[in-house]
Order: C-alpha cells, then sequence, then structure tokens
C-alpha cells in the first residue's frame, strides 16, 4: 500500500504554498505585509493604501492612490437587485446573508465571464467596495432604517460608519476603525484565506473563491471570538467592575471553559495587533463615556495571563473597540469579512498568476487492505 507522510493535526506548520503576500513571525510576533511591519502602517497608512499594497507589492504614489479611491468610490453603490435581495432575506445580520449576497454580486459584475488578470483585478477592487456596503446596509436593514447611499467623499472606513449609521463618524472613530480595518486585511494562510485559494486554484472565479472564503470565516474557531468577547463583557455587566470580571473569569477557568480572545495558533508572544486594539479600546471608551469595558478587558486579561500564560489576540480588544464605535454584536464577525476581503482577493489573484491545483494527500486509518467483497447473503 502506497504511503504518505503522516500529517499535524490541521496541517499545522505544514508550508502548503510560496507568498509573497504576508510575513508571520510567531516567536518575535511579527506580522508584515509585503515586508511592511504592521505597527509602521497602523500608525501612518489608510487601509486604500494597505489594498493597493497587497494587490500590487508595493505602495501606491499619490495618484495611484487617488485612482483607487475613485474605483471604490465607483463600487460601493448595490445594484438594485442586491438591494431586493437583501430585503427578502430572514431578518438579522448573518454570514449566511453576507454569502448569499456576494455570491449574487456575480450576476450583476460586467466583468463576470472574463478571467484576464486585468477584469480580476477590478473584481478584487469592486468586491472590496461591494462588501462593506452589504454588510453597513444588513446593520441598517436590521434596525428597520433603510439602505444609505455612500459618500464619495468619505474614505472607506468613514463610509462604513456613515451608511450604518447615518451620521457622519467623527475623527477618532474614522481613524480608529481605519486601523481596525489595517489590521485585520490579511495574515497569511489563515483558513477562510486558504479556502479562497483551493477555489481559486481550480480556475473557479474570483466571486466563488471569496464566497468559500466567507463561509469558512463564519465558523466560530474562526471569525467569532470577538462576538464572544463582547457577549462575556455584557455578562459580567457595566456596573460588575474590574472585580467581578476578575471573578467571573477564575470561575470559568475553573469549571475548565474557554475564555474567548486569547491564545494564537502562530504566535508564542503578543498578537502585534492586539497592541493597536488595546490602545483603541481605551481611548475609544474613554471618548464615549465608558470606560468600564477596557477597564474590565485589562483586568481579564491580567487573569488569563497570570492563570494560562496565554497572550490577548487580535479579537480580545476589537470587541471593545466596535462596541465603543457603537456597532452590534452580530456585525463583528462580518465587519472581519469587509476587512479581510482586501487580503482574500490579493491572495486569489497570487494564485491565479502562478496556478497549481492544490491537491493534497490523506494518511489512510481505514480497515487493512485490501477487504474481499462478500455477498449480501453471507455478511
Amino acid at each position: 500500500m502506497t504511503t504518505v507522510a503522516k500529517p499535524k493535526a490541521g496541517l499545522e506548520d505544514t508550508v502548503a504554498t510560496s507568498s509573497a503576500i504576508c510575513y508571520l513571525d510567531g516567536d518575535r510576533g511579527v506580522l508584515a505585509y509585503c515586508g511592511y511591519d504592521i505597527h509602521d502602517l497602523a500608525r501612518h497608512a489608510t487601509f486604500e493604501e494597505v489594498c493597493y499594497l497587497l494587490w500590487h507589492r508595493r505602495l501606491p504614489t499619490r495618484a495611484e492612490l487617488g485612482d483607487l479611491q475613485s474605483q471604490l468610490a465607483e463600487a460601493r453603490p448595490l445594484p438594485e437587485p442586491i438591494l431586493r435581495l437583501m430585503r427578502t432575506l430572514p431578518p438579522g445580520i448573518t454570514m449566511d446573508a453576507v454569502r448569499t449576497l456576494t455570491s449574487a454580486l456575480s450576476h450583476y459584475d460586467s466583468d463576470a465571464a472574463d478571467q484576464s488578470p486585468q477584469a480580476n483585478y477590478r473584481k478584487a477592487v469592486r468586491l472590496t467596495g461591494q462588501i462593506s456596503s452589504i454588510v453597513a446596509t444588513l446593520g441598517r436593514m436590521n434596525k428597520g432604517a433603510g439602505p444609505i447611499q455612500p459618500d464619495p467623499v468619505l474614505g472607506h472606513a468613514g463610509n462604513f460608519l456613515y451608511m450604518l449609521t447615518s451620521e457622519r463618524p467623527s475623527g477618532l472613530a474614522t481613524r480608529a476603525f481605519d486601523v481596525a480595518l489595517i489590521l485585520h486585511a490579511d495574515h497569511e494562510l489563515n483558513a477562510s484565506t486558504f479556502a479562497a485559494r483551493v477555489a481559486a486554484a481550480t480556475f473557479t472565479d474570483i466571486h466563488p473563491a471569496i464566497v468559500a472564503a466567507i463561509g469558512s470565516l463564519k465558523g466560530p474557531l474562526h471569525g467569532g471570538a470577538n462576538a464572544d468577547v463582547m457577549r462575556l463583557l455584557l455578562e459580567i455587566g457595566p456596573d460588575g467592575g474590574p472585580e467581578k470580571a476578575e471573578a467571573v473569569v477564575r470561575a470559568k477557568l475553573a469549571r475548565k471553559e474557554k475564555i474567548p480572545g486569547f491564545g494564537h495558533r502562530v504566535y508564542h508572544t503578543e498578537d502585534p495587533r492586539a497592541t493597536h486594539l488595546r490602545q483603541m479600546s481605551k481611548d475609544l471608551g474613554q471618548r464615549a463615556g465608558e470606560p468600564f469595558w477596557f477597564e474590565m478587558s485589562q483586568r481579564i486579561e491580567a487573569v488569563v495571563k497570570a492563570e494560562k500564560n496565554l497572550n490577548p489576540n487580535v479579537d480580545f480588544y476589537s470587541a471593545s473597540t466596535y462596541h465603543a464605535l457603537g456597532i452590534e454584536i452580530d456585525l463583528f464577525t462580518p465587519i472581519f469579512a469587509v476587512s479581510r476581503v482586501s487580503g482574500w482577493t490579493a491572495h486569489v489573484l497570487e494564485q491565479y498568476a502562478n496556478n497549481r491545483l492544490i491537491r493534497p494527500r490523506a494518511e489512510y486509518i481505514g480497515p487493512e487492505y485490501p477487504q474481499r467483497y462478500q455477498p449480501i447473503d453471507s455478511r
């Protein structure tokens, strides 16, 4: 019997492809997009600049950035049939709705049948603008409000908040959300990105590849932890304070319950994205007059670090950050897609450019070969 190399569970540390998009060093806590450290990008870049970087492997000139901003602005208004379909879906903001609407977008894309590199790039830009509008509009409809057309004057982060709330966001809120989008834009071969690349490797078009990614992101082991973090904070309650937060978490740990938002498959030190989100959670909480969410989060972090030696990941402080921005919990995972579509599409374009069908092997552990067929009456 032919044998294959024994795999690690979950393909842990298995190198599945070569990529020029994202660099991770889990021991040193390094995350870089195309060679640019995430701390540098979070302090100085905009999400649109990061999109261009992921798609082109370099930062844009002022003219190139202006062109991309115009292309995104043109992409944001949703086709009327998509809005009609949105109204027919069951109420609630779900990843199922995001998946369905993203799939439907292909029917109204002028480049749908064109698989040229130029058309696929246009579709990548279009999807990045459209998925943001889908999630913001779902958020409004979930509150019984009608859709708001995007404002071409606002950037990507500002437009999302405006389309969600109908109010022009403050500079602090816009910048905080912009940084959150940057931090979530890509993360090498995470589950959803790998799913997108596997689909793209069959030379299916870009829409079903992104739908595959969205389906993977829906899974609670990948995209839903920040919602669980906020549910934990709400369980403790704003009147509970850091002391109650510590007591609740210690009780959960004693019952062997997992505390969401801690630990990471790659990082053995602090997730570098958590560094920025921690500060954003503090600043936005103070601005909103609700510093207690950050204070409780800090106490929970201290307890989990002391008891389990686990560091917060990107999900932990993003929960209180989004809450301070007035974003409801059901939107947390869809917002992940608003950002990560930039990375998904970058990986799909990279896969198309140097493709080989992704077809791994499995270690067979079934009944011994060969089994002999027995007539049904003698079994």
